[in-house]
């Protein structure tokens, strides 16, 4: 990577990123407060910028129901800031070393793309549904708390020669440790987390279709599934699998979410339940996506719900939103014909 730790740290630099980050964000308390003093703030945080004394503050921890709880840790404006600066720098260099297959937090891939080519793989293995396809479904335990932070700095060392750079992504990494765990974790909630799994990710995707030239996989974030019509193939891989994660990255799938089932039979994957012919939406995202619109339904909410929807076999489900109004229940509106 050529950048130039005074590029990537200039007011210049600093302005831009803060126009980006400041996107649908003006009238977020912490942001109006920062722009108070918005000048003090930007020279006082490049100033420490360039005399490589910055120090990454700590985090403001809460819960979400996403919908199992997941502890999220929020980072003060200035190194949200500083995440964002970091995220445009690395972001173009490392998403061309990434495999086509790896569609989480990557511009023009996403869990729509990902469930698209989970229909595609899933009419060639079964030569179009004449076949029996089936699909080993892996998930690894505490993906974002096992992260190991000297695995992660060695990938960027390979990859980044300055040692300014590497030193403000040592501070970024460093910033976070797991509960009774040292040098160890990434936060969910960080811009730069989301960049760093993927780096960290990226010698496991190489593993799968370099070394065991595994065909036909997809991962997304820390969910992963691949097709074949062999058995005793999947259950092979899940051993080298492990075996795999665990020597190189210190991670482990988790064993009450490792899954080979027929294609026919439907497959749970990103949120929607995939069959050879036809997608619908898994059953608890359904209800809670009917709990949201009962609780606060708003034509803002139907339309994203509407337009989640179209990525499925979801008439009947997408009816009964069109024509549900405001504070009516959900669950007693009956599509019209």
């Amino acid at each position: 990577m050529n950048h130039k730790y005074n590029n990537i740290t200039s007011i210049e630099n600093l302005l831009f990123c803060w126009q980006e980050f400041l996107y649908g964000k003006k009238k977020r308390k912490d942001v109006a407060e920062f722009l108070l003093h918005f000048s003090d703030n930007i020279l006082a945080l490049h100033e420490e910028l360039k005399n490589k004394t910055y120090k990454h503050d700590g985090y403001q921890a809460f819960k979400i129901n996403d919908p199992k709880p997941r502890d999220i840790h929020k980072a003060s404006i200035k190194d949200r800031l500083i995440h964002h600066i970091v995220y445009n720098a690395l972001y173009p260099y490392f998403d061309k070393k990434f495999i086509f297959d790896s569609y989480s937090c990557r511009f023009g891939k996403g869990t729509h793309k990902a469930i698209n080519r989970f229909r595609k793989f899933g009419r060639k293995v079964s030569k179009n549904n004449t076949k029996t396809c089936l699909v080993l479904k892996c998930d690894i335990k505490k993906f974002f708390a096992n992260i190991d932070h000297t695995i992660l700095k060695n990938f960027l060392d390979e990859n980044i020669k300055n040692q300014h750079i590497l030193r403000l992504l040592y501070e970024i990494i460093d910033s976070f440790n797991t509960k009774n765990k040292i040098d160890v974790g990434l936060p969910l909630g960080n811009l730069t987390s989301q960049i760093f799994v993927n780096i960290y990710m990226n010698k496991f995707d190489n593993f799968m279709k370099r070394e065991l030239k595994i065909k036909f996989y997809i991962r997304y974030a820390d969910d992963f599934v691949i097709f074949s019509q062999d058995r005793s193939f999947l259950l092979e891989l899940v051993f080298k699998i492990n075996i795999f994660l665990l020597e190189n990255l210190k991670l482990n799938l988790n064993p009450n979410k490792i899954f080979i089932k027929t294609l026919y039979s439907g497959v749970d994957f990103l949120g929607w339940v995939n069959f050879p012919t036809h997608r619908i939406l898994r059953t608890t995202t359904k209800s809670r996506m009917f709990r949201n619109l009962e609780k606060k339904f708003s034509k803002e909410m139907s339309a994203s719900y509407l337009g989640m929807l179209s990525h499925g076999n979801t008439y009947k489900i997408s009816k009964k939103i069109n024509f549900t109004p405001p504070n009516q229940s959900l669950g007693k509106v009956r599509p019209k014909r």
